[in-house]
């Protein structure tokens, strides 16, 4: 059309424009459906939105998913990826190009989906998850298994019929998801949360843990595909059994796990031995050990008879020594006569040097050195007890300062305790203030719940409570014989009342006796119930 023809035709702004052609593409298309390889993706913007494009052999597509969207999505995009998206298309103003807003995405068939489990695969071995050495060795007899599995299929049943067969032992279940969306962040925090549980608490710390699943395709599996449970796994300090699928199903679990086991029944009897086999080893066992200690026992009387056998009589051990004894007792008058003739010449030479006047020199040296000693010992005796008066002067000196520093250090101490007391003091009755009031508060709470749980709040609003001549309460008018006498409680008082004569009689006897209408009571303080100590529940 010329343009001298649109002069008279109506303008529009760019932003009227670009709202009115967001309009038509929103209207025509809506929500869609499309197939196409992930392009440009760099991992998630700062502000927590994704921005790639979808491509195919001969076009691409902006796309966007933002920030909300991401955090929920089961598949994240990634580089080279095939996939299909769900989402609104729509435009983009700032740039003048369509885009298409996704709000779910998933692979594009298995294919897509084992290169992502191939490639996932990979990034987690580079990091040393799947290695031998991270491994841990099962337990051989555990006391406690912990099953983290769906509580509603037969794989736990399975489990528990095939532990009750081999070795009956504690199980504690964790019930998760084991499909859909959450079901890998279910089973990560049940791993974790097991790995968690202190070893003297109430619930006992499993010795084992068995991750099982029953079969299924690889989109149903795929939960246990995800890195969060992998690194669940790898993380956890208790040994781990994967029992997830059949034989053929391989999930990144089964790498990281410490054991696979093709089904979740070959997993419990990986789990404990056969109590019956153990029997008859233990058995087999103590015949052996009898048997080898009858050999030795025969083996070392043998031994003693041949040693008995190989010794010496009696009467040869003692015939040298008794012919030695009988040599020395022959030469032994002769040497005493030697030795007391050496004594005497030695005796004799001595007293002949012994005179009157060397006894009187020697008693006078004797007496000199005396004398001499005597006076040494008196000077020092002088010297030492002025030496001791003069430290006594001293210590007394110190001890009287040292008395009044440390009266005066308890008086601190005294002044310092006083006050603290007082801060106690003060603190234990802002406390006691404090409880009172809680105490308070729960008392009245509970004589209001009391008041409210009271069947005379229910007369109150209008409703009447019928008993019998003994009191009871009726539930249903066939327990009410012709002419019986009742008594009709409101809400303001009694009343008498009187059956119909004509009214047939009851045809049924209540089931038991009618429990009396409780009285109602002045409210107590709730008690604490203790919990009886078992396995209880993780439900």
């Amino acid at each position: 059309m010329p343009a001298e023809n649109l002069i008279n035709a109506p303008e529009f702004t760019v932003s009227e424009l670009s709202s009115a052609l967001r309009r038509t593409v929103e209207d025509a298309y809506g929500h869609v459906r499309v197939r196409g390889e992930i392009s440009g993706f760099r991992g998630p913007h700062s502000s927590g939105h994704c921005y790639f494009a979808l491509k195919d052999e001969s076009a691409k597509i902006e796309a966007v998913i933002w920030k909300f969207a991401h955090a929920r999505m089961r598949f994240k995009p990634q580089e080279g990826l095939e996939v299909i998206a769900t989402g609104k298309l729509t435009t983009y103003p700032g740039s003048s190009k369509y885009q298409i807003v996704i709000e779910a995405l998933e692979p594009a068939g298995i294919g897509a989906l084992m290169a992502l489990m191939e490639e996932r695969k990979r990034k987690l071995a580079a990091e040393g998850l799947f290695d031998e050495a991270r491994k841990q060795l099962l337990p051989w007899l555990p006391e406690v298994i912990g099953v983290v599995t769906s509580p509603t299929g037969a794989v736990i049943r399975d489990i528990l019929h095939r532990l009750q067969d081999r070795f009956p032992r504690r199980v504690l279940v964790w019930p998760v998801k084991v499909q859909g969306e959450g079901s890998a962040e279910q089973v990560a925090a049940a791993i974790r949360g097991f790995n968690a549980l202190p070893e003297t608490g109430r619930i006992p710390r499993p010795d084992l843990l068995i991750v099982a699943r029953g079969g299924g395709s690889l989109e149903d599996l795929w939960s246990f595909n995800e890195e969060i449970v992998v690194r669940a796994a790898a993380d956890s300090m208790i040994p781990l059994i994967s029992a997830v699928g059949h034989e053929t199903d391989i999930t990144l679990i089964d790498f990281a796990a410490d054991k696979r086991a093709p089904t979740p029944t070959a997993a419990a009897e990986m789990a404990v031995p056969v109590r019956s086999e153990l029997f008859v080893e233990v058995e087999s066992l103590a015949r052996r050990t009898m048997v080898c200690w009858q050999r030795g026992q025969e083996s070392r009387r043998n031994e003693l008879r041949a040693a008995a056998r190989a010794l010496p009589g009696l009467s040869e051990l003692l015939a040298i020594p008794r012919q030695r004894l009988d040599h020395l007792g022959a030469a032994l008058p002769r040497g005493l006569k030697a030795n007391t003739h050496a004594h005497h010449r030695r005796f004799s030479h001595l007293s002949a040097g012994l005179t009157l006047k060397v006894l009187r020199g020697q008693v006078a040296q004797a007496n000199h050195r005396l004398t001499v000693s005597g006076e040494r010992i008196r000077l020092s005796a002088r010297a030492l007890l002025r030496n001791r008066r003069e430290r006594f002067a001293g210590l007394e000196v110190r001890l009287k300062a040292s008395k009044l520093s440390n009266a005066q250090a308890q008086r601190n101490a005294i002044a310092r305790n006083r006050e603290r007391t007082q801060r106690l003091a003060d603190r234990a009755r802002r406390a006691l203030e404090t409880a009172m009031q809680r105490l308070d508060a729960r008392v009245a709470h509970s004589g209001q719940l009391l008041s409210a749980l009271s069947y005379r709040g229910v007369l109150a609003r209008g409703f009447a409570l019928v008993r019998d001549e003994q009191g009871h309460a009726v539930h249903a008018a066939a327990a009410i014989g012709p002419s019986a006498h009742l008594s009709i409680e409101f809400a303001d008082g009694r009343v008498g009342a009187t059956a119909d004569a004509d009214r047939p009689a009851a045809t049924t006897a209540p089931a038991g006796p009618a429990k009396p209408v409780p009285r109602e009571t002045k409210p107590v303080a709730p008690k604490r119930v203790a919990k009886p100590v078992d396995q209880g529940s993780l439900f």
